[in-house]
Parts: structure tokens; C-alpha cells; sequence
């Protein structure tokens, strides 16, 4: 039989990568609270109109990308390519989402794009997402943005990151813009490569997005966004942007950023790096302030970002940051039956007196030598000895592994207190 393997873009995270990922996961879920927002669970899989409405039919992701399907009901389904949506939808459903009610929210999994498996695109990636809700000020963007540069602080990224943003304006001003992009793109269109002729009719923001080198030039000579904004979009572009000075964040604005979903529309944003070749988008976001009332809430004006979690990985390991260090306190090194039986019994006690220990316990026999091998490479700080001897005095042996101290012989009654001791465990340390 031929050995099965995973399918073609949807990757392992094998356990010698975890560290780095725990790492990320520690200090997002530090910062949510830190800033007020309270974490949300979706389901991964949602009706396809849910995606169809909200991040356009006319959109590489609805046309080409989803993982769609015809469930036993003949209802089709859709293995979810982003999180906005749903976030949206559960938040209008639960009647969770009001006019002049604020309410900010983080969710994070796995999603699912039929894309061209390279380093950083993946066909199931997971995302963080993160998104506020019933504030219209560009206090709010600016707010996402610091804390997405806190992250990078955290982290030790923030010399391998920049900030661009840009501003897609109201829906009107993008009509406006939408008639001078076709008129130009048309008077160009042999110029054009097939994506973008069959975006020119119905998305052709999209066209300002290709990656396509042979199109620089007539992209660069497009006429600009920002020429077509109302009063209203101008405005709030140009407080983020004082805000975002007055705070010490340093940006670029991208007249070319549009992001690739319909619902965005004023202030736009990427965190990106020129250190994971092609894939230079780790973190971005924008408003979406009609998105609640298209799916069928009231207005309610939105902000969200979602930031790549294999990206910001690939980030750590490429800078050859320190991954997560997991603390080991004890090894527990067993010889004979009777140690086993009494080894396995003072241990589940020790963890029952000591919460927070952290305490491995030798399976699989095998003579002290090599259980003191696995006690090395375990990094533990200390090593419990059981064998007969101390079996039958009812005793352990406690020999220091990684610092400065003698070996101790302790009686059964005291050997709790006598590990809280040694190892510093306070009440702070053990939650």
C-alpha cells in the first residue's frame, strides 16, 4: 500500500515547531486583554452566501478559491476563506451587534483558500483575527495599529516589518473613481494581462493590486484614488494620519493598497516584510463600515485586521528568534516495581500540593544511566531519585541538574514543601 500524506497544501504542525507558535499564541492572548478584547469561537464552516454577499461574487477568492460544497440537504456550504464575515454574522444573529453599542472582538483558526501552495500560501492557514465594532473615529484604526506594533515589539519584528495604509473613501467616492479606472484601463487595454481584463468590468480596483511586473508602469500612471475622495473620507485620512504621528508610528501611504475584498472601504493598512520573498503581507485590516447592514443588521459602523500566523512564524524563525522555552522543574528517575507504584502516587500528589509544577515522570523503564540521559535533555532543574533504598525509608533523593546545590534526602511527608522551596514557586508562578 502506498503511504498516505496530507493534502497538497494543508501542512503538519509538527511539535518541534510548536514552541515558536505558542510563542505568538502567549503574546496575542496577552495583548487581547490588555487592550479589551474578549475572544469569540466560530465555526469553520458557513452557508457560501454568507461569502458571496460580503466579500463579492466578483472576487478571486468567491470565483476560484473557496472550498465549497452541496451538504445531505442539497444547502451549499463553505469551509471559511476568511473571518470578518462570520464574526459579522454572529455577531447579528446573537443580536450581539446595536447602533451606539461598542463591542471588541479576537478570534483565531484555521481557514481555507484553493490557492498555489508556496513558502507562506497555504490552501488551510490560520489567521488571528481581530475586530471592533460601533466606532467611527480613526482613534479606533489607530488603536488596531498599535497594538499590532506591540505585537512586533513583543516579538523582537519590529525592524523586519513596515506599515503602509491608504484610504478606499465611501462607496460613492470609489463609484466615482470606478468610472475614471475603466475609462483609463480601457484606453490601455492592450496592455493588460488576462486577470485584469477580466477584471476591468467588474472589479477593476483590483487591477491597481497585480502583482504583475509588465503592468507597473500603466498602474503607476493610473489615475489616483485620493483625487476622487469626498470631504468626509479626506478627513478621517488625514486625522489617522496625524494620530498616527503624534503616537510615534511610522507609515507609508500606498495609493495602490486596496485589498482584496469588497466590504473595505476608508482607512486600509499591511504590516509587511521583505524578508519572506513574495508573501510580504503579515498582518492587515481596513474598515468595513456598511458590511453589518448588508448582511441584514442595522448600521453599525467596523474595523477589523487579521494577521497571518505561519507568515509571523516563517518572520521569527527567518530573524532566528528564541522560540517559547517550555520550563521543566522535576524529572522523576525510577528503578524497580516498587518505586514505579510509589513513584507514579507521590507524583500525582506533588501535582495535587504544587499547582503550576511542572514534572516529568520516566516512563518506559530503563537503568538510571539512560533515565538520567532523558533527565538531561528534558533541561529539568531538578532530578527525584526513587529506587528500593528510598522506597523502603520512604524517602526521595533530590539531585540539583541545572544549578548550584547538594543532593538532599527528603522524607515523603516533606518532600512537597521541600520542592516549593527549592524550585520557587509562588503563588504568582504557579498561575
Amino acid at each position: 500500500m502506498s503511504t498516505l500524506q496530507a493534502v497538497r497544501g494543508m501542512h503538519d504542525i509538527l511539535p518541534e515547531h510548536m514552541p515558536y507558535w505558542s510563542k505568538l499564541e502567549r503574546a496575542l492572548c496577552d495583548l487581547f486583554a490588555a487592550y479589551g478584547y474578549s475572544e469569540m469561537r466560530l465555526p469553520i464552516v458557513e452557508k457560501t452566501e454568507l461569502f458571496k454577499r460580503s466579500i463579492g461574487e466578483v472576487t478571486d477568492i468567491v470565483e476560484k478559491e473557496m472550498y465549497s460544497f452541496d451538504d445531505r440537504n442539497g444547502e451549499s456550504l463553505t469551509l471559511r476563506p476568511e473571518g470578518t464575515a462570520g464574526c459579522v454574522r454572529a455577531g447579528i444573529e446573537h443580536g450581539l451587534i446595536q447602533p451606539q453599542q461598542a463591542h471588541k472582538w479576537w478570534y483565531s483558526g484555521a481557514m481555507f483558500r484553493h490557492e498555489r501552495p508556496q513558502k507562506g500560501r497555504y490552501r488551510q492557514f490560520h489567521q488571528v483575527g481581530i475586530e471592533a465594532f460601533g466606532l467611527e473615529g480613526p482613534d479606533v484604526d489607530v488603536e488596531l495599529i498599535l497594538l499590532t506594533r506591540r505585537l512586533w515589539q513583543v516579538l523582537g519584528l519590529s525592524a523586519v516589518v513596515q506599515l503602509e495604509i491608504n484610504t478606499l473613501g465611501s462607496s460613492e467616492s470609489r463609484h466615482a473613481y470606478r468610472a475614471l479606472l475603466v475609462e483609463y484601463f480601457n484606453a490601455h487595454r492592450d496592455r493588460l494581462d488576462e486577470d485584469s481584463v477580466r477584471r476591468l468590468e467588474r472589479n477593476p480596483l483590483r487591477i491597481l493590486d497585480s502583482k504583475n511586473p509588465d503592468l507597473k508602469p500603466v498602474i503607476e500612471a493610473a489615475p489616483r484614488l485620493y483625487d476622487s475622495l469626498d470631504e468626509a473620507s479626506r478627513t478621517h485620512f488625514s486625522q489617522l494620519q496625524e494620530l498616527l504621528q503624534a503616537v510615534g508610528v511610522s507609515f507609508t501611504v500606498n495609493p495602490h493598497l486596496v485589498r482584496g475584498l469588497d466590504y473595505y472601504n476608508r482607512t486600509v493598512f499591511e504590516w509587511k516584510t521583505d524578508r519572506l520573498g513574495a508573501q510580504a503581507a503579515v498582518a492587515a485590516g481596513g474598515r468595513y463600515d456598511g458590511l453589518v447592514a448588508q448582511l441584514g443588521g442595522k448600521p453599525v459602523p467596523a474595523i477589523g485586521c487579521a494577521l497571518g500566523m505561519e507568515r509571523v512564524v516563517a518572520l521569527l524563525q527567518e530573524i532566528g528568534a528564541a522560540p517559547l522555552a517550555e520550563r521543566v522543574d522535576v524529572y522523576m528517575v525510577m528503578a524497580g516495581d516498587a518505586a514505579l507504584r510509589a513513584g507514579l502516587g507521590l507524583a500525582e500528589q506533588w501535582r495535587d500540593d504544587i499547582p503550576g509544577l511542572r514534572m516529568l515522570v520516566n516512563t518506559g523503564g530503563g537503568s538510571f544511566k539512560a533515565q538520567f540521559r532523558r533527565a538531561d535533555r528534558s533541561a529539568a532543574r531538578w532530578a527525584v531519585i526513587l529506587g528500593d533504598d528510598e522506597v523502603r525509608e520512604q524517602v526521595v533523593t533530590l539531585k540539583p541538574l541545572r544549578e548550584q546545590g547538594e543532593q538532599l534526602r527528603v522524607a515523603w511527608a516533606d518532600a512537597s514543601g521541600t520542592l516549593k522551596s527549592l524550585l520557587g514557586l509562588t503563588t504568582s508562578s504557579m498561575t
